[in-house]
């Protein structure tokens, strides 16, 4: 899966013109200057004579991503968190013990932002910020209320950075504009034209050099289409800050497809050796993050850029799994962890001498469990307690130190997974009148916390299929009061096992996924499922369910219907699919990008009954 965004920044006030001409009108001084283009485009380059300078301290201080969330369990929760000054010093001091000396902020908010620049001038403190200005898409918005909100926020956040770079400018040493928008997986897409627009407009007002924070793909020519490539946005700034995660790639390596961008050897089969397996995986895993540098690298060189730094500006290794996903059972752990980021060091050291990547900013600094299923990359944990990677910064430090074994013997490494007996039942049920909670071995997860009601049963009517002793007494299940994410919402049902359990549904391939639905959401329902492979990668396939197609119905007076899903439908979606390891046993999801429908709180409740799998 994509990274979850590591920031999203509130919508805080209405009005504007449309377009991006409002954004354009913040007052131009203390800035201007360079940058080593002259040649056209849709915003003009600021100035031909050169790159503003990156700061040494990019080359000779650790760094780290800084977030002081604690407590927030949800995106939403961040904004009821309180953050004091003390908790900030506390974080602070805690880097500083382990010899970090630059730090990442992802926005310019008076929550975050600005008071961890007054912690750090108020007390003297030893650290140096990459601030960051957070930007939110809002191209894609039909509705031109929301499309004015968006930039009139983006407009409010530039002006916010600006003034806290002038302001600090003795601790500010770079500034970036927007996190992951140009990436074709995007979740907060803006398009190059816009985003250049942005970058100059702040450059234009501060003294440091600019940046926007992206994938690597983006940067090594891997953009969304032919029109969206990196040039215009080259055109603006003053280095490049690329992200890499082969981590995450690993879930997506597949040497017998066509695309290459993700591949490496993580699995490390060929050792055999199993004491050496977990360090010749985070070998390949730096091997991986080298060959993105380089493709960008080579990007910006044959397009007239080689006069141009690149820093990493994140990638970073779980120290644990998260969400109970298993998705990293075989590399999320603390030691796993402390080897990745120990190479990283080297690295790092390394490309002082040489034509590497001039700075290397660590992904993150602690734990922050409002991401879910994105958490738990951090030195720290959320309570602040050293994981193994932080402990080997500062062995001394008399700091709360994580209580697992630190030794690279207790890495993780791949193994295959176990095949599991065949289930020669005629039918695996997930919910009906004789199974009304959780199966036996599964539990009912949403996709995030806080995006429905699940009412697991509710009573008082059934599908006909399924009817209980009366129709008051049946049992059904019930979605309700959505409030979804900018992606959408889904409920899936997975082994309650930690780590996951497989089930070999092997005999069902000739069968079929069966439930019934009463609704009168409109549009479509993306329905799922997931397997292991036989090399450790989780592979998922969805089948869309709209009007007149597998039974399913939906409309403004409601009714009961049956849906039929044959698996050979979910076998064609994604050949990848193995039955003989399947971990999500049913999935029922509403994701835009997939559905094509639109964000929106208040949708109709979904009524779902005799969820089942049949030969």
């Amino acid at each position: 899966m994509a990274p979850i965004p590591h920031n999203v920044s509130s919508v805080k006030r209405l009005g504007l013109a449309l377009g991006l001409g409002a954004a354009l009108l913040l007052s131009a001084c203390g800035g201007g200057g360079t940058t080593s283009d002259q040649g056209s485009g849709a915003s003009p380059a600021a100035s031909a004579s050169g790159l503003r300078a990156l700061p040494a301290v990019f080359t000779t201080a650790k760094a780290v991503a800084y977030s002081p969330y604690r407590t927030a369990t949800t995106d939403a929760g961040r904004a009821s968190e309180v953050i004091t000054d003390v908790q900030v010093k506390q974080d602070l001091d805690l880097l500083v013990t382990a010899g970090i000396g630059l730090i990442r902020l992802f926005d310019s908010s008076d929550k975050v932002a600005l008071r961890t620049l007054r912690v750090i001038r108020d007390n003297a403190l030893p650290i140096k910020v990459m601030l960051g200005i957070y930007v939110n898409s809002f191209e894609n918005a039909s509705d031109p209320v929301v499309r004015a909100r968006a930039q009139a926020d983006n407009e409010d956040e530039m002006a916010r950075g600006v003034t806290l770079a002038k302001t600090y400018a003795a601790e500010v040493v770079a500034v970036s504009v927007g996190n992951e928008t140009m990436v074709s997986w995007s979740f907060n897409p803006i398009s190059t034209v816009a985003m250049a627009a942005y970058i100059k407009t702040v450059r234009d007002q501060v003294p440091q050099p600019v940046t926007t924070d992206d994938n690597y793909a983006f940067y090594a020519g891997f953009a969304r289409n032919a029109a969206e490539q990196p040039g215009e946005v080259l055109r603006q700034i003053d280095f490049a800050s690329i992200h890499t995660y082969p981590m995450l790639d690993a879930q997506y390596s597949d040497t017998s497809d066509t695309d290459l961008l993700p591949d490496w050897d993580w699995q490390q089969l060929g050792v055999t050796d199993l004491t050496k397996r977990a360090a010749a995986s985070v070998d390949a895993a730096i091997g991986k993050a080298q060959t993105d540098y380089a493709r960008a690298r080579s990007y910006l060189d044959k397009n007239g850029r080689a006069n141009m730094p690149i820093v990493i500006g994140e990638t970073g290794w779980k120290g644990a799994d998260s969400g109970g996903s298993a998705l990293y059972k075989f590399q999320a752990h603390p030691a796993n962890q402390k080897m990745y980021f120990s190479r990283l060091l080297d690295w790092a050291l390394a490309s002082r001498s040489n034509n590497g990547p001039k700075g290397i900013v660590y992904f993150e600094a602690f734990d922050e469990p409002w991401k879910g299923n994105d958490d738990k990359w951090g030195l720290f944990t959320k309570d602040r307690t050293a994981r193994c990677a932080a402990q080997a910064l500062n062995p001394t430090a008399t700091w709360t130190k994580d209580s697992t074994a630190c030794a690279d013997s207790n890495a993780l490494y791949f193994v295959p997974p176990v095949l599991n007996a065949a289930l020669t039942t005629p039918r695996l049920t997930i919910f009906n009148e004789s199974v009304t909670g959780w199966p036996a071995g599964m539990r009912a997860d949403a996709y995030e916390t806080g995006t429905f009601n699940l009412i697991y049963p509710n009573t008082g009517d059934s599908a006909p299929s399924d009817l209980g002793a009366s129709l008051g007494a049946s049992n059904f299940l019930q979605l309700d009061t959505f409030t979804p994410k900018s992606y959408g919402w889904g409920l899936l049902w997975q082994s309650s096992s930690t780590p996951a359990v497989s089930a070999n549904l092997s005999s069902f391939a000739n069968g079929s996924i069966r439930f019934s639905v009463k609704t009168a959401y409109a549009g479509s329902l993306r329905v799922g499922i997931s397997s292991d492979t036989s090399l450790g990668a989780v592979v998922e396939s969805f089948v869309l369910v709209s009007n007149g197609n597998y039974g399913y119905c939906s409309s403004a007076s409601p009714g009961w219907c049956d849906v039929t899903i044959p698996l050979s439908a979910f076998q064609a979606a994604n050949p990848k699919l193995d039955l003989r390891y399947v971990l999500t046993r049913f999935s029922i999801s509403d994701v835009y990008t997939d559905t094509g429908n639109t964000d929106a709180t208040g949708k109709p409740a979904i009524a779902l009954d005799n969820i089942y799998w049949i030969r």
